[in-house]
């Protein structure tokens, strides 16, 4: 039997995309429908959940399943969705308000479990949708309309979220890498347990740039490095840097300068189990001499909640002689009331 072949298109549905001109949530959408084929796994065995906010209209864009859900419930819907169907491919879209203030138990929770589903978090550092708040993840000092005068609290970062939630996979990407963000999300949907992707998207109307320190075209070979297994960690317009260990930190030099060779830049290990080195490359904010870490950061195996749970139905099943939901109502002990 011939396999079926899929493009982006069987994952588009017929509605009109209704985020504003230039938003970063389109090129999002783009990656996400064809990361999706890609992968080939059908659209009736693919589920998008989402909370609220403006990323989170994007399950209506998509022709799969999909569950618009509250504030900040993604996770919990998408974690009680995958342990009911363990054989549909789950995709969460949360923004970072959605994802991390409300929803931030749910988030974390999640990836302590480490469901297997692939949370993908948009991070434009403002709260869209309801024109401009501040969000979890804007900057000390940051003003907007509930901050006229400015924060006076520092941000969660998504990366420290993740590792102090003992995550087994966790990347980043920004709106405009397209490439980029397709491999990442592809890497995350093929990764059995929670998978986290935070994505840097700009929004223009309430957030325009928040990210050109890093993110702008001129600037970005000198202030980001996209990280592969297996590669050394360069970077730079032609890969003329590299990340090498100082102590127990890691410091940015030029190869062929002070005495560095490419035999001293570190070559990327996403799957050893330890995330000391992970978690130095994930807090890299590319803001000072470090650059900011894209591509696979974490990839590794781990047990999943939804198999574990399938394991234990069965084995009390099993022992018990259960088999049917009354069945394990009516056992052990009963009295009637008259």
């Amino acid at each position: 039997m011939e396999e079926t072949q899929f493009t982006p298109a069987d994952y588009k549905s017929d509605q009109a995309v209704r985020w504003c001109p230039g938003c970063g949530d389109h090129a999002i959408l783009n990656t996400l429908h064809k990361a999706m084929a890609t992968l080939g796994v059908a659209p009736h065995n693919t589920a998008v959940i989402s909370g609220i906010g403006c990323s989170s209209r994007l399950p209506y864009y998509m022709n799969t399943y999909g569950f618009h859900t509250i504030h900040g419930r993604a996770a919990a819907v998408a974690t009680g969705y995958k342990v009911a169907n363990p054989g549909m491919m789950v995709w969460q879209i949360s923004g970072d308000g959605d994802g991390l203030a409300i929803g931030g138990n749910h988030f974390i929770h999640a990836v302590r479990r480490n469901v297997d589903i692939n949370i993908i978090l948009f991070n434009n550092k403002i709260y869209g949708l309801t024109k401009g708040q501040y969000s979890p993840t804007s900057a000390r000092g940051f003003v907007s309309k509930s901050s006229p005068y400015g924060t006076v609290e520092d941000p969660f970062i998504p990366a420290e979220l993740v590792f102090g939630a003992r995550g087994n996979f966790f990347g980043r990407s920004i709106d405009v890498e397209l490439a980029t963000s397709q491999e990442v999300l592809v890497a995350a949907a093929r990764h059995k347990g929670t998978s986290v992707v935070e994505i840097l998207q700009n929004c223009v109307i309430f957030n325009n740039g928040i990210h050109n320190a890093i993110t702008d075209r001129t600037i970005r070979a000198e202030r980001t490095i996209t990280l592969r297994h297996g590669e050394k960690m360069l970077f730079g317009a032609n890969n003329e840097r590299g990340l090498v260990r100082d102590g127990f930190l890691l410091k940015a030099v030029t190869v062929g300068e002070d005495g560095y060779t490419i035999d001293d830049v570190l070559v990327h290990d996403a799957h050893t189990q330890s995330n000391f080195l992970h978690q130095q490359l994930a807090m890299m904010d590319g803001l000072g001499d470090l650059p900011l870490a894209l591509g696979v950061i974490r990839d590794v195996e781990a047990p999943t909640y939804e198999a574990g749970v399938s394991e234990q139905v069965e084995e009390v099943r099993a022992k018990k002689g259960f088999s049917t939901l009354r069945d394990m109502i009516l056992a052990g002990d009963t009295w009637e009331v008259k």
